[in-house]
């Protein structure tokens, strides 16, 4: 039997040559995954044991002690302060076992780049203190070109950070820390291991005292690093270590524990975009069961007097049966084997595209492990064979006595009612879940909602047979009053055999599914959040800063003296946390400008008005009011930083206001609860609605650092829209994969129905039908079922996006459904177009055969 399946996969190539690309993709989808996250792993691992390969114990600071002088001090120059001093670092250095001790100094710089733009990448924009040894040299960060830093006017770059900021020795480097732009002289270029510079951030070096300075108090430092003599055992020296540290204000931990943490972190980090790729490949996957279980279906039935025959002559039922799955384990195999080629491919092309978009992985070798080739070549064949399970059942149920018949008379088809049934009630429970599902509104119950679409999809998927005549019927009165006897045709010939039709149809409806779905969620969302960005927003900028440091308050009231501003309204806040638990138990009250505010934002009071808010009160949102169960008048009581106990009066009531959150009051009476005066936002408004020449002299009058955010209504708005169409453009080309290999389906079914329906082909050239009208008839089967297909799958979508919409309608209010008509017109025409292409070669096949050889064909 054996023999026999080896004979029927290569007497059948081009038959389950499509079927075996449906796999292959597959297998490419998954083994590409796991080759990428198993080499960027590595080499992300790499590169941190090698940036931590001196390092026997890392001292870092903490600052519980709130009581602390220094860290009180610290708190009213807005400068951090740390119990890590020389004199510690001499402790540390005098203990027995320590050969070094490594002061670090550490930051954030952001560097204009050579347009103005801010280069690297956000948080990854670091800043270190140059440690030049006995000779003059930094052994942690070697140089490439210059020197080291050696006063306040000095810099040092990474390579690739000089090179994004397109200077050279020589030049005047530009960057921000916390404030107005810096300029100082670039002096040295220096290489470096570390993952977060070379995964897309930046370097810049400073001597010690000009590190301190800018992030620190004099003689203080963030971390000190600890390496050990030859021989010294790395635990003990961190428990001795431990011993002489200021209690609650620094911690050891051991180089190996280190490399340990920062491991479990990069795997957290790869595992995010591992599952998400490895969803996707489930997805093509699940997808080809559809066409392989056709494939094999067909197969089958066009092979009934073969298996007859070798029942007629001995082989039991479970003989046939293992032939059959014998047959796909082989199928599966070699597609397996091709798609793993495939897929390293993938996996290389994937690496180089994120890095090309910024992603800024280290350098390493492609990581291929015994357990991704099980597992992708696994995968290939467990699937194959299990897609095969009905369809040798089928054929393992073929009566001997068949091989003695000599007329060729089509497989009888087996009632439809348990099948039927069984979906109707699995539909029902997908639908009650999501109907269930459409009444929450917290994110939290996203698992929930996900078995309910999977549930519904399922029931949906078993239906389709029934399902499909409806759909192909109306689809058929347009086919034939369109063209005539081939419009008929194709109609008579999906409705003939309603399994392969919905198995062919439903391949390409779970890819639309899931873009639909996403589509109108996103659509929906980027509506609402533009909303959300606009609605009560009347000021024409936002001004803001890139990593959150904050804006100076005293820079900030430059911004109001620049020609052409007519009003500007500072934002800054503290936390709070009242007796109440839950939602109600935390907040966030808002300090501004209350002469200004009501020029910048759109204020509708319910209760109350500004007024009473002026005269020392606070206002409270709607949603604040109910959330906290305060009403307008009361007195409430409230802790700020956990230890700073007040009592406020809710003087007004408004509606809610994206702008100043769920509280404002007046800076004079948010500032005292504040440990650093650095305003979040400035809302400005143009005398005459603002120009490019306005954001300019308002960059320079905030000293034009390169973190400066100035924003009008369309930055914010594309800002949102940005972050939805770029997880929407990912899903689209993840899913891309799916539609694909639901179009081989279609191509492959329409193929074998061509071979099973020879006889019938040249009935009809023998009795008139041209050969444009056997095309004809083929294309139009075809875009037939693809627009079948394409309805189901956009209508399940619409649903379960609907259902779904109230769990992203909990991240922000202004969330409402609407329907991306455009979008849902162009996925119906790609379903169409789909059609026609996936019947080229069909359709051409059928117009070739010979009328003679057609009929008498067996």
């Amino acid at each position: 039997m054996l023999r026999t399946a080896l004979r029927n996969v290569l007497a059948h190539k081009a038959r389950l040559m499509m079927t075996a690309l449906a796999v292959l993709l597959g297998v490419a989808f998954v083994a590409g995954t796991l080759i990428f996250s198993d080499s960027v792993a590595e080499a992300v691992k790499n590169a941190s044991a090698k940036n931590l390969k001196d390092v026997a114990v890392s001292v870092q600071a903490t600052n519980n002690d709130r009581s602390a002088p220094d860290v009180v001090d610290a708190e009213k120059d807005g400068k951090r302060a740390t119990a890590l001093d020389d004199r510690l670092a001499d402790r540390i250095r005098a203990l027995p076992g320590v050969a070094s001790v490594r002061s670090d100094v550490t930051g954030q710089a952001t560097l204009a780049g050579t347009d103005d733009q801010p280069i690297g990448n956000g948080w990854q924009n670091h800043a270190v203190n140059y440690q030049p040894g006995a000779d003059g040299k930094d052994s942690r960060y070697p140089l490439v070109q210059g020197r080291g830093p050696a006063n306040g006017n000095e810099i040092a770059l990474a390579e690739s950070t000089a090179e994004a900021a397109g200077v050279r020795i020589g030049d005047t480097v530009r960057f921000a820390t916390d404030g107005p732009v810096l300029k100082k002289k670039l002096v040295g270029i220096v290489a470096t291991d570390d993952p977060q510079v070379t995964a897309g951030g930046s370097l810049a070096l400073f001597d010690t005292a000009t590190a301190q300075q800018l992030y620190l108090h004099p003689g203080q430092f963030d971390e000190l690093i600890v390496s050990a003599r030859p021989g010294t055992d790395e635990r003990a020296l961190t428990a001795k270590v431990r011993a002489v540290l200021p209690k609650d204000r620094a911690t050891a931990a051991s180089g190996s524990d280190l490399a340990a943490e920062q491991s479990r972190m990069i795997a957290q980090q790869n595992s995010a975009l591992s599952q998400t790729l490895l969803t996707f490949a489930g997805i093509a996957l699940f997808v080809g069961v559809f066409i392989i279980a056709n494939t094999f279906t067909m197969l089958i039935s066009q092979r009934s007097r073969e298996i007859a025959l070798l029942r007629a002559v001995g082989a039991s039922r479970r003989q046939v049966v293992r032939s059959v799955l014998a047959e796909a384990a082989l199928l599966g195999l070699i597609s397996s084997v091709v798609g793993f080629a495939l897929g390293l491919g993938i996996a290389v092309g994937l690496r180089a595209v994120l890095d090309a978009n910024g992603a800024g992985f280290p350098d390493g070798p492609v990581v291929i492990t015994p357990a991704t080739v099980l597992a992708a070549l696994g995968v290939g064949v467990v699937v194959t064979v299990l897609a095969a399970w009905l369809p040798s059942r089928k054929a393992a149920r073929i009566a001997p006595v068949e091989a003695l018949s000599s007329v060729e008379a089509p497989p009888a088809l087996r009632s439809l009612v348990l099948r039927n049934t069984i979906g109707a009630v699995i539909t029902a429970l997908g639908v009650a879940v999501m109907l269930y599902v459409s009444t929450l509104k917290s994110g939290d119950d996203l698992p929930t909602a996900m078995l309910g679409s999977m549930l519904t999809l399922t029931g949906v998927i078993v239906l389709a047979p029934l399902l499909s005549r409806p759909l192909v019927s109306l689809a058929g009165l347009v086919t034939t009053r369109l063209f005539g006897i081939g419009g008929k045709l194709a109609k008579e010939n999906a409705l003939r055999n309603p399994r392969r039709t919905a198995a062919t149809g439903s391949a390409l409806m779970i890819g639309l599914t899931l873009i639909t779905g996403m589509t109108v969620v996103g659509h929906s969302a980027q509506l609402g959040m533009d909303k959300m960005a606009a609605r009560g927003l009347t000021a024409d900028y936002q001004i803001s800063t890139s990593t959150f440091v904050g804006l100076d308050p005293e820079l900030s009231k430059n911004v109001a003296k620049v020609p052409g501003v007519e009003a500007v309204a500072p934002l800054r806040g503290a936390g709070y946390t009242t007796d109440g638990s839950g939602e109600g138990g935390f907040g966030y009250l808002r300090g501004t400008d209350l002469t200004q505010i009501d020029k910048v934002t759109h204020l509708t009071f319910t209760q109350g008005s500004l007024d009473a808010v002026r005269a020392g009160g606070i206002a409270v949102s709607q949603k604040g009011l109910k959330d906290h169960g305060w009403h307008v008048g009361d007195t409430v009581t409230v802790r700020f930083d956990e230890k700073k106990q007040t009592r406020l009066k809710v003087a007004a009531g408004y509606e809610d206001n994206e702008v100043l959150g769920e509280s404002f009051a007046d800076l004079s009476l948010v500032d005292p609860y504040l440990t650093r005066h650095k305003n979040e936002q400035l809302l400005v408004k143009a005398a005459d609605g603002g120009s490019p020449a306005l954001v300019k002299k308002i960059r320079h009058a905030l000293g034009d650092s390169p973190l400066l955010k100035v924003q009008t209504h369309d930055d914010l708005r594309k800002e949102n829209a940005g972050q939805i169409d770029t997880v929407v453009n990912m899903v689209y080309g993840l899913l891309g994969m799916a539609v694909i290999i639901a179009v081989v389906g279609v191509v492959n079914t329409l193929a074998m129905s061509v071979f099973e329906r020879t006889r019938e082909i040249g009935m009809l050239r023998a009795i008139g039908l041209a050969r444009s009208g056997i095309k004809q008839m083929v294309r139009l089967e075809s875009v037939v079922i693809s627009l079948f297909g394409a309805v189901l799958g956009m209508g399940v979508g619409i649903f379960l996006a609907w259902a779904g919409g109230s769990l992203v309608g909990s991240s922000f209010p202004t969330y409402e459904m609407v329907l991306p008509w455009g979008r849902l017109g162009l996925f119906l025409l790609i379903a169409l177009v789909v059609g026609v292409l996936a019947a080229v070669w069909p359709a051409r096949r059928a117009a070739r055969l010979n009328m003679l050889e057609a009929v008498n064909a067996q």
